[in-house]
């Protein structure tokens, strides 16, 4: 293991956190994982098509999108665990809000992309912001957003029910500042995205990590139903309504 030299967490700390996130990666997906949530055959079609892809590049992308969207939650917690090392008064609780400090009155909603929630996503999490505040009149509630528009800390401003709403203690806040608040360094967060290519390397060099994806989707499909592939998709997802089960 190399040194990393952040100054605001420990070589070997930094290393385990990592290291879990790495682990959590998915390295392979089946048939029966592929169409856990049953597979929309229609966009498929339109996929394959539109972009003159053959259905099974089709599928294959597909595969890499159910990949991807369970390695973002993987990544997605990789900040709340690090925050959580690094002091005492950082907790990350049962339910609520995704991270704590009880001692200093924060409370904070983690989302990876400055667009990641929807209207309703957003009016449910300034809600539960403003009963909070209702709860404790100390308290500072952040939307902290690890890729915003830009470096800020700014009142969060929304409408609900169609009236404008912002409160000076709920507040949107790139990642880069909320390093600082946390670590009391302004170059936190640069100083580990540095790192971060390194510390990988260092937890796969050690096994830590998979690195090459087992697909069987497409072998199981043409296994298990026939060479037509694309019937095939219809067939699983379709295959209680009227016609498809001929």
């Amino acid at each position: 293991m190399h040194r990393y030299n952040l100054g605001f967490i420990a070589d070997d700390e930094i290393f385990e956190i990592v290291k879990s996130t790495v682990l959590k990666y998915r390295t392979g997906i089946s048939l029966a994982q592929f169409n856990k949530n049953i597979v929309d055959p229609i966009k498929l079609t339109f996929d394959s098509k539109v972009y003159q892809k053959s259905i099974k590049e089709a599928i294959m992308d597909e595969c890499i999108r159910q990949l991807d969207k369970s390695n973002a939650n993987a990544t997605g917690a990789f900040h709340q665990y690090l925050f959580s090392y690094a002091k005492d008064d950082w907790q990350i609780p049962n339910k609520g809000f995704d991270l704590i400090n009880d001692r200093e009155h924060i409370y904070c909603e983690i989302k990876n992309k400055h667009n990641t929630m929807n209207a309703a996503s957003s009016q449910k999490t300034y809600i539960q912001m403003q009963d909070k505040l209702l709860d404790d009149d100390k308290a500072t509630c952040y939307l902290v957003e690890v890729i915003a528009k830009q470096s800020q800390n700014i009142p969060w401003s929304i409408k609900l029910n169609g009236k404008s709403y912002s409160h000076k203690r709920i507040r949107r806040i790139s990642m880069d500042r909320f390093y600082y608040i946390v670590f009391n360094d302004e170059k936190a967060f640069y100083k580990l995205c540095v790192a971060l290519p390194l510390i990988i390397d260092d937890v796969i060099e050690e096994g830590g990590g998979a690195t090459t994806i087992s697909n069987t989707v497409f072998e199981e499909l043409e296994e298990a139903y026939s060479k037509d592939i694309l019937k095939s998709l219809y067939t699983m997802a379709f295959k209680t309504y009227e016609g498809f089960n001929e």
